[in-house]
């Protein structure tokens, strides 16, 4: 199923299908609550970000500097948030992320890589 739908596995309605129940004061999130089950969830639900008071631009501002490699003081001082959350927050998204890498080994015979990424330091 695509999109923002009922978190509950018998009903999975879309949230078209949800009432605007409230929002939350910290992160200013939609709450939503579903029409055919009565379940309540927001954006988050399910995610690593579930249970903690970031706002979206704070997810995106989080998730932008771990792609780029930034320390979690860094970020931290960015957000406004404690390095410790920020740390484990990229430590759960990196888990997910190998948990999704395939098993499998590439069908091709020769790979081609990147030579930027064999020489660690600048061309002479």
């Amino acid at each position: 199923m695509q999109g923002l739908h009922c978190p509950n596995p018998e009903c999975k309605a879309p949230v078209e299908q949800a009432q605007l129940f409230r929002k939350t004061r910290r992160s200013h999130l939609q709450v939503y609550r579903c029409r055919k089950c009565l379940s309540v969830y927001t954006l988050y639900k399910g995610t690593v970000f579930e249970h903690r008071h970031l706002t979206p631009q704070q997810v995106v501002l989080l998730i932008r500097g771990v792609l780029k490699g930034e320390s979690s003081a860094t970020i931290a001082a960015e957000l406004g948030v404690a390095r410790s959350t920020v740390h484990l927050i990229r430590k759960q998204l990196q888990q997910n992320a190998q948990d999704l890498q395939p098993n499998t080994t590439l069908d091709d015979e020769h790979t081609e890589t990147d030579e930027m990424f064999q020489n660690a330091g600048e061309k002479k």
